[in-house]
């Protein structure tokens, strides 16, 4: 699944091909994806785009008339082309532009969304979101007070999106690890003075990773370009069996929430 820095990527890999320019034509070619796209999208046809901002995983497309949602869930990718370029193989929705590019959704699995909401609201799936990651309203106080008395694993507890957007299972895994804080510990249990750790290190990991994802924009002017996950040095995640870059012992792995679970037993307490 498409993470944060993933998504930033594509919400910086598509904005200087579409902002400012004025929509053509909206096709919907398959309505039928995470929930069934509205005709409320053809608004957009003779609108400007005036921005493109991501909210979590979310990407907005604003108009004067209010903003399209798209989501890319497990499989999905936005591709820049020419309008003339033949579709492909789980093209959903495309939106044309006046300067002869279109923006193609394309998700095999169909669990991302292409959603409409109206000016001056928030849409239903936005408003009970947390704040982003790499703004200062994510700081370590609020979150060790949110955390008391909470008995659930603190990896779990920073990927809750009403903790905070955005932290996926790759970043929790990497940011305890660098912390030295294991994952299963109850978030309730970690102090003030770990949390001041924590935080700058979550917010410096996917800085990192949307920095090394910059490397691949180019791939979105090309009609076979799917960013997806970028080559990234990760220190834990996905290394089970193999020795920690810190101390030698061996990774573990374990699942929290259905999701993998890698960390060292020595480093982490």
């Amino acid at each position: 699944m498409p993470e944060l820095p993933e998504v930033e990527v594509s919400r910086m890999g598509i904005t200087p091909h579409i902002k400012n320019q004025v929509v053509t034509k909206v096709n919907i070619y398959n309505a039928s994806m995470r929930w069934p796209v509205p005709d409320d999208v053809y608004q957009l046809e003779g609108l400007t785009v005036t921005n493109i901002e991501r909210r979590a995983k979310y990407l907005l497309l604003h108009c004067e008339l209010g903003s399209t949602i798209l989501h890319l869930g497990m499989s999905g990718n936005l591709r820049v082309v020419d309008k003339s370029e033949p579709l492909k193989k789980h093209d959903h929705v495309e939106f044309v532009f006046a300067n002869d590019k279109a923006l193609r959704l394309n998700d095999p699995r169909r669990f991302g969304c292409c959603l409409w909401q109206e000016p001056g609201e928030v849409h239903k799936l936005l408003s009970k979101l947390g704040p982003e990651p790499l703004t200062d309203n994510f700081f370590a106080k609020r979150v060790y007070e949110q955390s008391r008395n909470k008995k659930v694993p603190v990896k779990q507890f920073i990927m809750d999106n009403a903790v905070v957007v955005g932290v996926g299972n790759i970043y929790a895994n990497e940011s305890l690890f660098k912390a030295g804080i294991h994952p299963k510990r109850e978030a309730g249990k970690v102090s003030l003075k770990r949390y001041q750790a924590l935080i700058p290190i979550i917010k410096d990991t996917l800085v990192a990773a949307i920095t090394q994802g910059g490397t691949t924009l180019k791939d979105f002017a090309q009609s076979d370009g799917k960013p997806g996950y970028f080559a990234q040095e990760l220190l834990v995640y996905g290394r089970k069996g193999k020795p920690c870059l810190t101390c030698d012992n061996e990774l573990e792995e374990i699942r929290l929430g259905q999701r993998s679970t890698v960390f060292c037993s020595h480093c982490q307490k």
